[in-house]
């Protein structure tokens, strides 16, 4: 069987969310599949650590890139000899008009119930792309069991065509002793910037703890998304600049001790697909404390701290405060909870129901 990827989800150096998930599902499926061949389809030349291709494992670089799910990519599958037998895309956009079964990678449909959280152009895409992809796909990926359910509620879609392949971590690398952190004594967000992650009330509900909590920053790691501005304006209106430190992007080696030297991982979020940041805290004995919402449940279960609905200042100011109050036994045993529940997650399992499905829909 010749199997085509849409891999441009992981064709990129500083990978976040659905970026890393697209990475280590090639992984898998590189290590794993010693049958099958594939085809894997770019925008550009493929960044240096994604598999070194060979008889079985070749990249097709497709130009121009200008509307290339709508257009180009498309008129490759059509012409293509031979036409690989199936197509999985490892993002929301199948290619339009595809000659070819297609499988789609949806991760969450947050633009669909908070549509004020994107900028309008991306807004317009998102809906009217995903929708079209949804209701072609021959099956759909997801990577929650909230998330598929938003899937059958908002696109109609029968359940058996949804397979949950849950997102996971290289729990290795958050065993190891932490390296001592440039930062002392803070509490830790990590993730994009951007409206449905609720920084603007985490910042506001920091500036609010009382004085026993005085000592903790707030460390905010991730990259700029989109509409973060107001982030930036409202640690200098509430004068926190020597409080709230945003760290920008972080490298994937710098991840495990930052993590592993925070009192607290805070993932506020007014909705999350999964949340990757969770489960790296769990395996490296960091509490958590998130929204009790969407995925966060599903992941977190009963191993943590959660933010109340409907998750603003006062919300998220007790989660904290109830979280740094925990006796160390209490803590300690959560803690002990959460590593195990994290080792549930697993980058080797997902590569296997990718490949399962895949075989049963190609029989």
């Amino acid at each position: 069987m010749l199997i085509g990827i849409d891999a441009n989800e992981a064709n990129v150096a500083n990978r976040v969310g659905s970026n890393k998930f697209a990475y280590q599902v090639l992984k898998q499926l590189y290590s794993q599949d010693k049958h099958n061949n594939y085809r894997i389809y770019l925008k550009n030349k493929p960044v240096k650590d994604l598999p070194d291709a060979n008889s079985k494992w070749q990249y097709s670089v497709l130009q121009p890139t200008k509307l290339w799910t709508q257009w180009r990519l498309p008129l490759n599958l059509y012409f293509a000899k031979p036409r690989p037998d199936i197509f999985l895309t490892l993002g929301h956009y199948a290619p339009r008009f595809s000659p070819i079964p297609t499988i789609i990678t949806i991760m969450d449909l947050a633009f669909l119930k908070f549509p004020q959280h994107f900028l309008k152009k991306d807004l317009h895409k998102l809906k009217n792309w995903t929708k079209y992809s949804a209701q072609q796909a021959k099956h759909i990926f997801t990577i929650s069991q909230h998330s598929k359910q938003d899937i059958i509620k908002y696109y109609k879609i029968p359940a058996q065509k949804i397979t949950v392949t849950y997102p996971a971590i290289e729990h290795q690398r958050f065993q190891i002793k932490a390296k001592t952190s440039k930062y002392k004594d803070y509490l830790l967000y990590l993730g994009t910037l951007q409206p449905r992650k609720n920084l603007l009330n985490l910042i506001k509900a920091h500036s609010q703890l009382p004085e026993k909590y005085s000592k903790f920053k707030l460390i905010i790691a991730g990259k700029k998304g989109w509409l973060y501005q107001d982030l930036f304006q409202q640690v200098k209106d509430l004068n926190l600049k020597n409080k709230v430190i945003f760290t920008g992007f972080i490298p994937e080696p710098h991840i495990p001790s930052l993590i592993k030297n925070a009192q607290l991982l805070i993932l506020p979020s007014f909705y999350e697909g999964f949340g990757i940041p969770v489960v790296q805290s769990m395996s490296a004995s960091t509490l958590v404390l998130v929204s009790k919402n969407s995925s966060l449940k599903e992941i977190v279960k009963n191993t943590g701290m959660y933010i109340q609905s409907p998750f603003g200042v006062k919300e998220t100011r007790q989660g904290i405060i109830k979280a740094l109050s925990l006796s160390e036994v209490k803590k300690q045993q959560l803690i002990k909870q959460a590593k195990q529940r994290a080792r549930q997650f697993n980058w080797q399992k997902t590569g296997q129901k990718i490949l399962e499905v895949i075989h049963e829909l190609n029989l």
